[in-house]
This record gives C-alpha cells, structure tokens and sequence, in this order.
C-alpha cells in the first residue's frame, strides 16, 4: 500500500492512498542490483523522512544515527524481498533499532521533551486540527509529536512522517496494525486537543 495521504471531506480527516511512484520500485530493484545511481535516488526520498523520526527518538544526534543506519541499508539491500512501501518499513526498522543501540550506550530514554507552546507558531487561531495534520510533516511540527506518550508518538510518525500504513507501522513497532491505528488515533486526539478540535474519525480508518 502506497502512503497515506489526507483529505477532507465533508469536514472529515479522511485518508487516501496515492498510486505507487513506479520510478521508486524500479529504483529499488536497480539499487539492489549495485546501481549507485538508483540507491541515491532511494536515500534522497527515504532520508528526509528516517530524520524526522529518528529526531523525536534522539534529538540532535538523529544525522549520526541514520547516517548508522544507511551503512547497515547499503550493506543488506540486496537481501531485502519486497516492494518500496516494504523497504520503507525495513529500512524504518533498521532506523529504529540503531536510534535504541544508540540510546542504550547512552543510558537515557528517548527525546521527548518539546514546549507545547510551538503548536501556536505552527497553526494560527483559525486553523483547525486537520489543517494541523496537513502541516505534520515541518520540523516544530515532529517535534510537537515527539511530546506525546512513545507509543503514540511513534505510531504517528511511522504513518504520517514516514508514510507506512498502519500494517508496515506494526511491523517496525511489533505491534498488530489495530493496535498502531489505535495509538495513531490516541496520538492525533491529544494534538488536536491541544487545538480545542479532535479528529472526526476513529481509530479503525486507515
């Protein structure tokens, strides 16, 4: 499944899904196939995205941690099996597991501390909780979500920054997709609270 994307409807947070970037996928199988080319193509897509997440788990350190992880992306490629959406959930995991290696030697938790005031500087007075969602992906936005309870904070990264649905989401977390949707949703509510405005639509949407 493609990344979702959002749409209003009827005052609704709805989420479609966009046809797959053809030029990806060959990308993909080109790049495994030892194309360096084609792997800078990936790696420009991909890298803006592992950043976001990767800040809200390590903060400053997040460039040294995916450039960790994209050694690991480069050296195992040619043994990944599956289409792009996968290889975003594969290369999410990898991200994911040095940004806690990382934090182990380190002896401390993940990122989390924001100031809730920054939401004012992202959405004016007008703005409702979906023209929020539209603007998660800028920086102060991530780091607003990195303010939110792990779970949570992580599911709504992995479907909104990254793009995963919510069954990729599950397999970088291990978690069951119901339980990422719920989490996202928690997630969501808690920014749009912040708002005074909640999502209209509940955790089973995808």
């Amino acid at each position: 499944m493609a990344a979702p994307t959002r749409a209003r409807m009827s005052g609704r947070v709805t989420t479609r899904v966009e046809p797959p970037d053809q030029s990806l996928e060959v990308a993909l199988q080109t790049a495994q196939a030892g194309d360096e080319d084609a792997f800078r193509t990936i790696y420009r897509d991909l890298q803006p995205r592992l950043l976001r997440y990767l800040r809200a788990l390590v903060g400053g350190d997040a460039e040294d941690v995916a450039a960790d992880a994209w050694l690991q992306i480069a050296r195992d490629i040619r043994s990944f099996s599956g289409d792009y959406d996968r290889f975003r959930g594969w290369a999410s995991t990898v991200a994911r597991h040095r940004a806690l290696d990382h934090l182990r030697k380190l002896n401390r938790r993940p990122e989390t501390s924001v100031q809730l005031d920054e939401l004012t500087d992202l959405v004016g007075r007008d703005d409702t909780e979906r023209d929020a969602l539209e603007r998660i992906s800028t920086d102060g936005a991530v780091a607003l979500i990195g303010a939110l309870p792990r779970d949570q904070a992580e599911a709504v990264l992995l479907r909104v920054v990254v793009g995963l649905d919510s069954k990729e989401a599950g397999r970088v977390l291990g978690k069951r997709a119901g339980a990422v949707r719920t989490a996202a949703y928690r997630g969501l509510h808690r920014l749009a609270d912040q708002m005074g405005e909640r999502p209209a639509h509940g955790p089973d949407g995808e």
